[in-house]
């Protein structure tokens, strides 16, 4: 990032200059610049925020959720989400993501019609405002695409008002054949206008139409809607499908310079409006890619670490660990000020493409009939010259751990509890999907009605039920409710876990992962290690150097460990955090 030193107006016309090197007559920077000081209410008298910050800890751990993933009838939903944090996240949630709150039309949220309101199925904003006094708010910031029943797209069809420049259109000389794609449908969509037919670009769905950051109205839109969110209580915002903002002819439309230009200005501006604001990159790509939305400490915050999902699950239904070692040896530490986002599960699949040239085609082929064996689905992707690829795994974690490559067994649960135990024990700030907290199978209904591959994996519940199915110690919903939560209070009470932590890969056998965090201030180290295979194993604890003359507990059992015994035991799937200090 420029030098703290240098005045804001100056910060934000450098970027500028290099994102609209011809702005046009009609649109100097110079009234870009103060029409964005305008709109964020920032001017050079705006404290600029300390750098280098780490604004989280140990005790961050945020609740990945729809807004109506919870539901009871005759109350709106995030009144019910709110119950349902109150009641069964506190004390060890901080923090909650709200996946697009607002009215869409298609993809269960991500196009949106309307950025300024809240879908009044949902609630209003006094229900967004009474989570965020409570819970650091992760809200969607859905910038690559709008849906085409926007006003915006309204009136791109009339040829006047707002938003009737606002979207990308494609003319007969563009070279699209480069154009990396996530998706198998065709990436442009005629259209009648009053201004004659035009093609347009959909990088998701014909519904979900692109935004052209060419126009830099686009850009002010933006900074407005920002602005209103950080008025609402939002402090983690999260750039959906940031990575193909930017589209060139001839060139892949993916990651270009002038995305990575813009996610530095919005980094600038939210951090001087709100110093202790997160902005994180939800860039799915392979992992070189996706660090560099780090940039040079001026991007993003956290960026997802996407290579985690497909590698923890590979390394839990083969019973091999080699290739999740290799993987995180390769990568950096993040440094202060950034950090990454760890999760196993999300709303969306697990996307393979974060694991091309980690996995093989084999590997990720051998992923992909297991998904399918436990019930789930695969989505496919085109790829340039090639037949079409696996793209996502569809499938409820939950089931998908009930067996391993070889199929079904008894030691679901245990798999499960598992991936989460490991995840919980890197570097990072750690995401738990709801249904990860709650144990919750394939939702085949769902699948079924919306035909949709990703609703197999977005079940709603209803608050009733879950009473029910909680109260009852031996429904898989209780049990895996407990278990989880019991680990998270375990987490965020340990130094050690840190997102910034320092972290070692242990160099054990292939039947065990294992890492050595230590706290920031040296004071408590904790070796995370479990046995990922379904055979109990013992490990020599010579191997992990536990210094002699310090006692040494297992955090999870709390058992005391005798670094002179010759080895520890280990039941299949069991993880031991082992600690210094309690």
């Amino acid at each position: 990032m420029e030098p703290p030193a240098r005045p804001l107006l100056a910060q934000i016309s450098h970027y500028l200059t290099q994102i609209y090197p011809e702005p046009g007559p009609s649109c100097s920077i110079d009234s870009l610049c103060q029409e964005i000081l305008a709109i964020m209410r920032l001017g050079d008298h705006s404290t600029a925020p300390t750098p280098h910050t780490n604004n989280w800890s140990e005790k961050d751990i945020v609740l990945i959720t729809y807004g109506d993933s919870i539901t009871q009838e005759g109350e709106k939903p995030l009144k019910v989400l709110k119950r349902f944090l109150d009641r069964y996240c506190q004390p060890v949630i901080n923090s909650v993501h709200i996946l697009p709150f607002f009215p869409f039309s298609s993809d269960d949220g991500f196009s949106i019609i309307d950025y300024d309101q809240v879908n009044p199925l949902l609630g209003g904003w006094r229900d967004i405002r009474s989570i965020a006094g409570d819970y650091r708010l992760m809200a969607d910031l859905v910038i690559n695409h709008c849906s085409a029943k926007s006003h915006w797209f309204r009136n791109f069809l009339r040829g006047e008002g707002v938003g009737h420049n606002y979207f990308k259109t494609v003319n007969e000389n563009d070279d699209l054949r480069l154009v990396v794609r996530p998706r198998t449908s065709p990436l442009t969509r005629k259209i009648d206008t009053s201004n004659g037919e035009q093609i347009l670009w959909c990088t998701f769905s014909h519904d979900q139409i692109d935004l052209n950051f060419h126009n830099p109205e686009v850009l002010l839109a933006f900074c407005k809607i920002i602005r209103h969110y950080l008025d609402k209580g939002v402090r983690l915002f999260r750039l959906d499908a940031i990575a193909f903002l930017w589209k060139e002819s001839g060139t892949a439309c993916i990651n270009l310079p002038q995305t990575h230009l813009i996610v530095r200005l919005l980094r600038l501006l939210i951090e001087f409006a709100q110093h202790d604001a997160v902005l994180i990159t939800e860039t799915n790509i392979p992992v070189t890619e996706n660090l560099s939305y780090f940039g040079e400490l001026d991007e993003a915050n956290w960026v997802y670490n996407f290579p985690l999902p497909p590698l923890l699950v590979h390394t839990l239904l083969t019973g091999s660990s080699s290739a999740l070692k290799s993987w995180l040896m390769s990568m950096p530490p993040a440094l202060n000020g950034t950090a990454y986002f760890n999760f196993i599960a999300s709303h969306d699949g697990i996307g393979l493409r974060p694991v091309e040239g980690i996995l093989s085609e084999d590997e990720m082929a051998q992923l992909a009939e297991t998904t399918k064996r436990a019930g789930g689905k695969v989505s496919w992707r085109t790829v340039t010259g090639k037949k079409d690829s696996p793209y996502e795994l569809n499938i409820s974690l939950f089931d998908l751990l009930q067996g391993d490559i070889h199929g079904q067994d008894d030691l679901g649960e245990e798999r499960f509890i598992c991936a989460h135990v490991i995840m919980l024990g890197l570097e990072g700030i750690p995401g738990i999907y709801i249904h990860s907290l709650l144990g919750t199978p394939n939702d085949y209904e769902r699948l079924q009605r919306t035909g949709e591959n990703r609703s197999i994996n977005r079940r709603q519940w209803t608050e009733e039920r879950l009473n029910v199915l909680f109260s009852d110690p031996s429904s898989d919903q209780a049990r895996i409710y407990r278990k989880m939560k019991g680990l998270l209070a375990i987490r965020t009470a340990q130094p050690a876990f840190h997102p910034n932590a320092t972290q070692y890969t242990l160099q054990i056998r292939p039947e065990f992962f294992g890492v050595w965090r230590q706290s920031p201030d040296r004071k408590q180290s904790i070796f995370a290690i479990s046995n990922i295979s379904n055979e109990e194993q013992t490990l020599a604890l010579a191997t992990i150097n536990l210094i002699d003359n310090q006692l040494w507990y297992d955090l999870l059992s709390g058992d005391t460990l005798n670094p002179a015994h010759p080895a520890s035991h280990f039941e299949p799937y069991q993880s031991k955090w082992i600690t210094n200090r309690l």
